[in-house]
């Protein structure tokens, strides 16, 4: 679907995900205009997109790669 703010996918299943029941627990909920909705974390949308193969998935791969470093550039290191 096209919105006046970009494209939204709305799927019943994704491949390399399965069904919505599937990707529960690789979801945070997010509020967004005043709704609450699940979206799957970082990690599991690169791989996501990866399994999708497609060229436009591969490249928006390179870019959420960066935002997920970034993203763990703020949390503290475990100790090995």
């Amino acid at each position: 679907m096209t919105t006046s703010v970009g494209d939204i996918d709305l799927l019943g299943e994704i491949t390399g995900g399965g069904a919505y029941e599937n990707l529960l627990p690789h979801t945070i909920e997010v509020e967004a205009f005043g709704i609450t909705c699940r979206c799957v974390t970082l990690p599991k949308l690169i791989a996501l997109k990866r399994a999708a193969g497609r060229p436009r998935d591969f490249d928006a791969i390179a870019e959420l790669e960066v935002l997920l470093e970034e993203q763990g550039r703020g949390r503290p290191k475990a100790n090995n």
